[in-house]
């Protein structure tokens, strides 16, 4: 399991999900570029200490990510990633949708979510269901309640 943001807009919510993927022992993968200027100095100040102990894959573009995932190391017997989209276009709800160990948690920019061709790049895409009148929760609650559900569901909830 891991989470992987598209093209992120803002750097505090990019420090909130290094710590939240530190904390759950979860890989981050950051697609850029991104909407703030990224050095470990900058990202170092937004997320802590934290940025020390995640493991934090940078993809210079879209193309580059989707090489790296259609990669299967058969030593690893591993099985190939699916692309989860969190969006409130999702077709199920989080709840209702069976995650896999090795699924990709893609998260879109926090301004204008993911264009059309990463879209249907996506295996599956889910929703947080909302209050109607409320159009979304914040990128990080987001995937903090995605994740721990896919992590529960997987046994991959760490301790």
């Amino acid at each position: 399991m891991l989470v992987c943001l598209f093209e992120p807009d803002i750097a505090q919510n990019t420090g909130s999900m290094i710590r939240l993927c530190a904390c759950m022992g979860t890989p981050l993968h950051i697609i850029e570029p991104c909407g703030f200027p990224f050095d470990d100095k900058r990202m170092r100040r937004v997320a802590m200490d934290y940025f020390d102990i995640v493991s934090l894959t940078r993809h210079l573009s879209w193309k580059q990510f989707l090489e790296w995932k259609q990669y299967i190391d058969p030593s690893q017997n591993q099985s190939p990633k699916r692309l989860v989209l969190l969006t409130t276009r999702g077709t199920q709800s989080f709840t209702d949708f069976a995650f896999r160990p090795n699924d990709i948690l893609l998260l879109g920019r926090e301004s204008s979510g993911v264009p059309d061709e990463v879209r249907a790049a996506a295996d599956a895409s889910v929703k947080i269901p909302v209050q109607s009148g409320a159009r979304s929760l914040n990128l990080v609650q987001a995937a903090s309640m995605v994740l721990s559900e896919a992590l529960r569901q997987t046994n991959g909830l760490p301790g």
